[in-house]
């Protein structure tokens, strides 16, 4: 597959600063790929990714997005991202077709017209067909100011996609919204790729919104601490366990003993096992069970996982 973002051993410190921000991370991205990259605060998530769209220049490294160096090539590399930042910048005092309207102009993919009318067939049909997707089409010609923060991150989705990028940056695209329009950015983010085959890059703060992408990459202190996709963190750094209870259990304890398995005591029992060990225990007790509920690793717990042992 083409590798669409290409990333060694990039640096970047800031004046002032004794340390690196972003410390001699090296990775890539496929194209079509869906990848997130996570870390606490100050990690560098921000760094890279501002870098990565030309908003930032970077200390050292190399750099390369859709085949075109970041520091050389910034007009083509800009030709070929959208761009969801983490605050919004949109103008609150148009609608929301003219923030399309001039988004598209001052990119040169359409001359200018005073009212949506008089624009090209091809604008109208790519902003009727991007908002339908994302469900503001109803919507596109009312003031900005009157939205809501999800129809806002929906119109900042639509714009970033006007120019059909082929990779779509998303800075912490869901933060202050509420649960209700997260979860209708990501399924209209999700139509949206499926309809366009975009690449998409994101760093979020809400583990449960990387776990269905491609790959992540975990940083921390500027460092690229881990990498692999959700199952592959998860399999390898938690351990499954299984929620035991039973009205004998002392019994229960003496062949949990028996049987070698390693077990806490927090209100119920706990018993860890290895990944696809859960079966094999349940086979192996006699003591007669009333509670048996087995916990699937997550990727927070991963994701913690990680950070705390790279803190240590």
């Amino acid at each position: 597959m083409t590798k669409i973002v290409e990333v060694s051993e990039l640096r970047k410190k800031y004046k002032k600063s004794k340390e690196y921000a972003v410390d001699g991370v090296s990775f890539s991205v496929e194209e079509g790929e869906f990848v997130t990259m996570l870390g606490p605060n100050g990690a560098g998530k921000t760094t890279t990714i501002s870098i990565l769209t030309t908003t930032l220049q970077k200390t050292s490294g190399k750099v390369s997005v859709a085949g075109f160096d970041v520091d050389k090539q910034q007009n083509e590399v800009r030709k070929n991202i959208g761009i969801v930042f983490q605050n919004p910048s949109l103008d609150l005092n148009l609608t929301a077709e003219e923030n399309i309207r001039f988004h598209a102009c001052l990119y040169g993919l359409h001359s200018f017209r005073p009212v949506f009318s008089w624009m090209s067939k091809d604008y109208q049909d790519r902003v009727l067909q991007l908002a339908e997707v994302v469900g503001i089409k109803k919507e596109l010609h009312l003031p900005v100011k009157n939205f809501s923060g999800g129809m806002k991150r929906k119109l900042e989705i639509v714009r970033s996609l006007m120019h059909n990028p082929r990779v779509l940056f998303l800075d912490e695209p869901t933060v202050g919204l509420d649960p209700v329009s997260r979860k209708n950015v990501w399924k209209y983010l999700k139509e949206v790729r499926r309809e366009t085959k975009t690449t998409i890059f994101l760093t979020t703060h809400y583990l449960d919104e990387a776990e269905e992408t491609d790959r992540v990459f975990v940083v921390n202190k500027g460092k690229l601490v881990a990498r692999g996709t959700p199952m592959d963190l998860k399999q390898k750094l938690v351990k499954e366990y299984v929620e035991l209870d039973s009205k004998d259990r002392e019994s229960l304890e003496k062949e949990l003993k028996r049987l070698k398995i390693e077990y806490i005591k927090d209100g119920r029992i706990k018993a860890r096992v290895s990944n696809g060990g859960v079966q094999r225990l349940i086979k192996g007790l006699k003591t007669e069970l009333s509670l048996v509920r087995t916990h699937t690793p997550t990727l927070e717990e991963a994701y913690l996982e990680i950070v705390e042992k790279d803190n240590d």
